[in-house]
């Protein structure tokens, strides 16, 4: 689990970029479609090379967490990722944490590279 530090002790605003599309959008890939229990993540443009693809959302609790798993992982039941907002019981500052599956150590390590990617994002977009 990987455990990123936020500016805001609003629940609600984290949520904002991390429970639906229009958030997700802002920090974590180029366009991001939400369609019933499916989101589709492209990166790229569309005259070039793009990347797609689509992540279930298994389970989501408004203001707390958002568990889904990707496509191409689906025969593999434990591969699931997951954003969540952790309160500190004695600073009441807020955390997101993430918990992603990886193979092995060297998809783990490319894994936080690309997590600290986009968290840089989120701060530099959001403030948080």
């Amino acid at each position: 689990m990987l455990e990123y530090p936020l500016n805001t002790r609003s629940p609600k605003i984290v949520w904002d970029m991390i429970g639906n599309a229009a958030g997700l959008q802002k920090w974590i890939a180029d366009k991001v479609i939400e369609d019933d229990d499916t989101m589709t993540f492209t990166w790229g443009n569309p005259w070039t090379e793009r990347d797609t693809k689509q992540s279930r959302i298994l389970d989501r609790e408004k203001n707390s967490y958002i568990r889904m798993m990707w496509d191409y992982h689906e025969d593999t039941p434990e591969a699931i990722w997951e954003m969540r907002i952790e309160e500190s019981a004695t600073t009441g500052e807020l955390s997101l944490c993430i918990t992603d599956y990886a193979d092995d150590e060297e998809e783990e390590a490319d894994l936080r590279g690309i997590w600290d990617d986009n968290l840089e994002r989120l701060h530099r977009v959001s403030g948080l």
